[in-house]
């Protein structure tokens, strides 16, 4: 009986952690003009693949000055648009 119930509640932590780790990487908040960026460490950034020369939402991952994490997206030209004329 103690092991179902072991077995359980670390299955349920599991699904919680993953839960909440995509809905910390999917609340970046949109850049604009002017923001204040207080970066004192990148942590990732990360943009979509495409072969096509167009317009991206790339996300920048930062710890800034008082500790906190940061997600901030912004758009950008693909790295296709390098090789292209």
């Amino acid at each position: 009986m103690k092991l179902q119930t072991l077995f359980f509640l670390s299955s349920a932590l599991t699904l919680a952690t993953a839960a909440g780790l995509a809905q910390a990487a999917s609340s970046a908040v949109p850049y604009e003009y002017g923001m204040p960026m207080d970066i004192q460490k990148v942590i990732a950034m990360k943009e979509p693949q495409t072969n096509e020369c167009q317009v991206i939402t790339a996300t920048i991952k930062f710890v800034d000055t008082a500790g906190e994490v940061q997600n901030v997206s912004y758009p950008k030209m693909s790295e296709a648009c390098l090789f292209q004329n």
